[in-house]
């Protein structure tokens, strides 16, 4: 009996997930009709549909603010995870009264011990430092907000080892950004991240390396054709440009050219090739700014993937022949 209700709760689930017209698994859900709706064929699946959703309405911000009831989601980008309470800013009671102008004092005094009383210990004080100098590389490098939760986790992880003592926040904070660039595959270079972190990038790599070989972070090396779409959007190239200097690098990747060499500098060659054979020419200063590599690798990066892959760049009737 048991094995026959497990199979007809099976099937009921395959039916509600798919089409039973169409077998289509694109269903829409319509709050406002209270409908399940095939988006292929148009039939109404399931009615009386139940809003999971809150009871009340919204329309801007300030008033989804008021009307939830609920906190920010926990978050590892802040020291207490957000998970701790925070006394507003506005003289205003819980019913939205002003506060007499007598209590404002006595609010004055609460809230600022309960900001000291946030950060208990010198380990917080650490990390709360950290987060926000992470928080300000972030975004200067228009990061994703999971490569921030990245780096939160592993500068977490650095700090219960220990890893952060004789090393200045600045370092070790740039050094897990980059690490957590590399982990969640939004390539940075080391030049980039210096610049925002205003370090050299000799002491990056070096908290960079001792991070990943005392945590045992495993990160892949970063390819050419990591930086290639980046690189090509700052440039206003087109997608014929993209494609074709991604070809170029997989050729010079299989003929084992790009192994020993600069991803970076790899990849500005391989867009300078592609620009001329597709007709929309860039200079290479113009690519080495972008880039932050020199003219010098780029001509010399390019003359070498030039003369293997057999790429007369003088010549665009080429470009059908890669």
């Amino acid at each position: 009996m048991k094995n026959s209700t497990n199979k007809q709760n099976k099937q009921q689930i395959e039916e509600t997930t798919k089409c039973p017209k169409c077998g289509s698994a694109h269903l829409i859900k319509d709050y406002s009709r209270a409908e399940v709706v095939c988006d292929s064929c148009g039939l109404v699946i399931d009615t009386d549909l139940i809003d999971h959703g809150p009871e009340w309405r919204a329309f801007d911000s300030e008033q989804r603010e008021k009307k939830a009831r609920t906190g920010s989601p926990m978050t590892y980008t802040i020291h207490d995870k957000g998970l701790s309470t925070t006394i507003s800013w506005r003289n205003r009671d819980a019913y939205g009264k002003s506060i007499p102008t007598r209590n404002r004092a006595q609010l004055y005094r609460i809230r600022k011990w309960q900001r000291r009383t946030r950060i208990s210990d010198g380990t917080e004080r650490n990390l709360a430092i950290a987060l926000t100098t992470l928080d300000r590389m972030s975004s200067k490098l228009y990061l994703p907000r999971n490569v921030r939760e990245t780096a939160a986790m592993i500068y977490r992880k650095g700090l219960r080892r220990k890893l952060t003592r004789g090393r200045s926040i600045e370092g070790v904070t740039a050094a897990v950004l980059y690490a957590a660039c590399r982990q969640c595959n939004v390539p940075r270079t080391l030049e980039e991240i210096s610049r925002v972190a205003v370090l050299k990038k000799k002491e990056i790599g070096r908290n960079y390396r001792d991070i990943s070989r005392e945590l045992e972070l495993k990160l892949l090396p970063t390819t050419p054709l990591d930086y290639i779409s980046r690189f090509s959007s700052r440039l206003e190239l087109s997608n014929d440009v993209q494609i074709k200097a991604i070809k170029i690098l997989k050729k010079a990747a299989n003929k084992e050219l790009t192994s020993g060499r600069s991803p970076t500098g790899m990849a500005a060659a391989g867009i300078y090739i592609a620009s001329v054979l597709c007709g929309e020419r860039c200079t290479q200063r113009q690519v080495a700014e972008v880039v932050g590599v020199t003219e010098v690798t780029i001509r010399n990066r390019y003359k070498e993937l030039a003369n293997k892959l057999d790429i007369d760049i003088e010549a665009p009737e080429d470009i059908e022949n890669l």
